[in-house]
């Protein structure tokens, strides 16, 4: 079947007139109103520049898309922040306009505004001020009714925040000492505003054509984002009581992933991995979201599952982002939301994807918890230590991506991972990149703390970044500033006793050092009287051992682990005898 679209340049004029036909609407799925009084103040600018270049050619404002749904209104895919908008400047016109001493410009203009906002009987004219040619029904928004009667009565509330009174109070304020100075000018500039500024009117003949235009066109406000667009999706498929739990349950999920410093676009995103998992796709090219759902005729976003699926995604990102307990047992792991603190230092994003799906699938399980502390234990020590030795995303990009398949068949997944040499990454932890210093650093202060790190906190230099050259003699400039970035330099720092501390030497912040809740640095400062080169050398080569006993134990270049009672296998005679080593010189 033919695909239908008509586009038709119109004046402003002519595309609102169209309203009393067919409804303009912006639907329950859309955003709320959001333009910035930058965004307001840059279209007055634009016209009032236009109209004092006396300039007759036609201004062009942009595309509207719409189509139109089952009532016969015009329901508004892109570009309702425009037409919204359009719609608050021309009220202000009219409120100012109805001040004025008619004249014959004043009844001309304010009869030409009529009928572009308003209802009017077909005989007489006569304006029906209740009966707007614009309805928001943004689900949940009270500026709806905002919107609604600025446009009815002209007014607004006093003090008022939200986008519709501010951006009216605005324009009212712009329209006013513009026909103030320019009183001449005021009325060409309404009548551009009307007639010569353009829009171009994009209606298709279903929602699908008018999300797929959309899809393609880049808008100059606020876009749609793939989870609008699913939302559409979604709730076109429902009846009538279904649309008022979906508006609901969206709505919540949206309020909850921003207070937990994601969205409902990551979720979808997070979520595209685990039905991929589910599909064996190893495939390293990861689709657009976009792309991905809308094989098959959108059909993983119809099932019933997808909501609740979104939901436990989300869960799991408010306990990692917030710091907070749900009604699960795992959440209230410590050792568990050690890890998954680490593990949120790791320099890009591939240590999520298996996390999630791992977390998805086997959640429902007995011990989870263990299961899951196992799981995130390996998946740390195999992540980092391959980023010591080869800092970039390829280096686990395939193994992660195989790890996906196989965590949604087993909870005790295979890691194909090429195995990391022990020797270079000892060589290399000492001047490890510094994309992966604050993870190393946590994986090192969680073997001590008992709780998660304080929420503010810096990489100190034990020894400071600057120092005084008399202070090393024997050593050379360059030879000191390349071994104070070295990692056994580096320790987790409170930022606000970190400020207190500033660039002094040993001695005089370990005032400062003694006040830490860092188990680590508190130790640390009660075993030594002074810092210098030879400290740090030595501590280099205390961390390497002990990062990889660290990683051995949780599985570093095991193809795969078994699920243990206890959350530390027993380690190996040489393991003890440098775990003695490390407790002897204060690090353990």
């Amino acid at each position: 079947m033919a695909t239908a679209i008509e586009v038709n340049k119109q004046s402003v004029k002519q595309l609102l007139e169209t309203g009393k036909e067919h409804k303009f609407v912006i639907p329950e799925y859309q955003r709320p109103y959001a333009w910035t009084d930058e965004q307001i103040q840059t279209l007055f600018d634009d016209l009032v520049e236009y109209t004092g270049n006396n300039n007759e050619s036609t201004y062009f404002l942009g595309t509207i898309v719409s189509y139109e749904n089952e009532n016969r209104e015009q329901e508004i895919i892109d570009g309702q922040q425009r037409l919204t908008s359009l719609f608050l400047l021309l009220r202000a016109i009219y409120t100012k306009l109805d001040s004025m001493t008619e004249t014959k410009e004043v009844r001309n203009f304010k009869r030409q505004i009529e009928s572009a906002l308003w209802q009017q009987d077909e005989l007489t004219a006569e304006v029906d001020f209740d009966k707007t040619l614009i309805e928001s029904r943004v689900m949940r928004d009270k500026g709806n009714i905002t919107f609604s009667n600025i446009l009815k009565q002209g007014t607004y509330e006093i003090g008022a925040k939200d986008n519709y009174s501010l951006n009216y109070k605005l324009f009212q304020e712009l329209i006013e000492k513009f026909a103030t100075n320019e009183p001449e000018l005021f009325f060409w500039f309404t009548r551009n505003l009307l007639n010569k500024a353009i829009l171009l009117p994009i209606t298709a003949d279903s929602q699908d054509t008018a999300l797929t235009i959309f899809s393609t066109l880049n808008d100059r406000g606020l876009a749609l984002s793939d989870a609008d667009i699913f939302k559409a999706k979604i709730y076109n498929r429902l009846d009538l009581m279904e649309k008022a739990d979906f508006i609901e349950q969206w709505q919540q999920l949206d309020e909850d992933a921003q207070d937990a410093n994601e969205s409902i676009q990551k979720l979808f995103y997070y979520y595209m991995f685990y039905l991929r998992a589910l599909e064996n796709d190893r495939n390293t090219t990861t689709p657009g979201v976009r792309k991905y759902y809308s094989r098959n005729n959108f059909e993983q976003l119809y099932k019933d599952d997808v909501i609740k699926n979104l939901t436990s995604i989300l869960n799991l990102w408010i306990v990692i982002n917030n710091n907070v307990e749900i009604e699960e047992d795992w959440s209230k792991n410590v050792k568990v939301k050690q890890i998954l603190d680490s593990l949120t230092s790791y320099p890009n994003e591939f240590w999520k994807y298996p996390v999630v799906i791992y977390y998805l699938k086997h959640k429902e399980s007995q011990k989870f918890d263990e299961m899951f502390l196992q799981f995130l234990k390996k998946l740390l020590a195999t992540l980092a230590a391959r980023y010591v030795v080869t800092p970039t995303i390829n280096a686990v990009k395939r193994g992660i991506l195989n790890l996906n398949a196989e965590v949604v068949n087993s909870p005790t997944p295979k890691f194909d991972f090429p195995n990391v040499d022990e020797k270079e990454f000892k060589d290399k932890v000492k001047v490890a990149h510094r994309n992966t210093v604050r993870m190393l650093l946590k994986v090192l202060a969680y073997e001590k703390q008992q709780e998660l790190l304080p929420d503010r906190w810096e990489i100190e230099h034990i020894l400071p970044q600057k120092w005084q050259s008399s202070y090393f003699p024997s050593s050379s400039e360059e030879e000191v500033k390349k071994i104070v970035e070295h990692i056994g330099n580096k320790i987790p720092f409170e930022k606000k006793l970190n400020i207190v501390a500033s660039n002094g030497y040993f001695k005089k912040k370990q005032e400062s050092y003694k006040k830490s809740k860092v188990i680590a640095l508190l130790n640390l400062s009660n075993q030594h009287s002074d810092w210098g080169l030879d400290e740090i050398r030595e501590r280099d080569i205390r961390i390497s051992d002990e990062l990889l006993i660290i990683f051995n134990e949780w599985g570093l270049n095991q193809l795969q682990f078994s699920i243990q009672d206890d959350s530390k296998p027993m380690p190996t005679a040489e393991d003890l005898k440098k775990i003695d080593e490390l407790r002897s010189k204060g690090f353990i």
